[in-house]
């Protein structure tokens, strides 16, 4: 079988060794070409090559936001080509796509899975969310996602840490709950007010933070899973976690909530959550940032959410 091997070199815990092993051991396996990302955007132009020159494989090597351009450049291609099968190997610091498809964390053992899969040709297809956004200024943009996506605290709480990466500063569970604390007490982004609407159902006003879930978890802190959703499926439409209040009383109940991943019916006051949504949207009194996949995507004024069933076909690990 012919594969595509994209390779970030930069991703947090991808190191040369780890992709000297890899590529070896891929290579027993398949009729494998390589490519390293050198640029932002870069894997979203190996997707679409990876359409374009039918390629029935692509593996990617990095973090979630390798795999979420790949399957953008994967789904913006020429509908009339049949789309690659997708396989993540783990090496970035979340790694939330990989943990959601069950493969394991270490590279190597992913790697391992893999090419068992592809021996028993087990593979599955799973939905994918879509998030078409409005900025200020007119500009819009519209982006896949396979695992989850935030308004508000969440997606504010990215971009400081896109910030600080760029000055060197590596990515861990620490600094992401440093940070987190750090954005919360600054009261420009505890006083963000959200409308979310959903046909057929009352709008809510003036939520704080709106966290869009594809898969279960939500997201990791280390080893440990945080859920809002626990009952988010690739199976099943949108999962929806929404933060009305982001006083220091109902922020304890949410983060509690998160950390428990509790299935309980959530609070209309401080918090509520929707299962299995094929379409909402929101609308921002003033522009809010706005994460796709673990990736800052700056700030948005409104954004269109819709459900994609059996969009990708995945390796489905044994």
């Amino acid at each position: 079988m012919r594969a595509l091997l994209v390779v970030n070199p930069n991703a947090t815990s991808t190191s040369p060794r780890v992709i000297d092993v890899i590529v070896r051991a891929l290579s027993h396996e398949f009729d494998l070409e390589v490519t390293m990302t050198t640029h932002k955007g870069h894997a979203h132009s190996i997707g679409e090559y990876a359409v374009e020159t039918e390629i029935p494989l692509v593996i990617t090597l990095g973090g979630d936001g390798v795999v979420n351009e790949v399957v953008n450049g994967i789904m913006w291609t020429n509908p009339l080509k049949s789309k690659p099968a997708l396989a993540p190997i783990p090496g970035g610091s979340g790694n939330v796509f990989v943990r959601a498809l069950g493969l394991p964390v270490d590279p190597v053992e992913a790697t391992g899975a893999i090419m068992q899969s592809c021996r028993q040709d087990h593979f599955r297809t799973i939905s994918l969310g879509l998030a078409a956004a409005t900025r200020d200024n007119g500009e819009t943009f519209s982006r896949y996602f396979a695992a989850n996506s935030g308004i508000g605290l969440d997606a504010t709480v990215i971009a400081a840490m896109d910030q600080d990466r760029k000055t060197g500063v590596s990515a861990s569970p620490l600094r992401y709950l440093g940070t987190t604390a750090r954005e919360y007490l600054r009261r420009s982004n505890r006083r963000a007010s959200i409308q979310v609407s959903r046909p057929g159902n009352p709008t809510i006003d003036h939520a704080r933070v709106v966290l869009v879930q594809n898969s279960s978890p939500w997201t990791f802190f280390g080893s440990w899973a945080l859920d809002p959703n626990p009952a988010a499926s690739f199976a099943t439409g949108l999962d929806v976690f929404i933060v009305c209040k982001l006083d220091p009383i109902s922020t304890a109940r949410a983060a509690r909530r998160i950390i428990a991943r509790s299935r309980r019916k959530a609070s209309a006051n401080a918090y509520t959550s929707w299962h299995d949504q094929n379409a909402f949207s929101i609308a921002a009194h003033s522009e809010v940032f706005i994460q796709i996949d673990g990736e800052a995507l700056g700030s948005v004024s409104q954004v269109q959410f819709t459900h994609h069933a059996d969009a990708l076909t995945v390796v489905d690990p044994l």
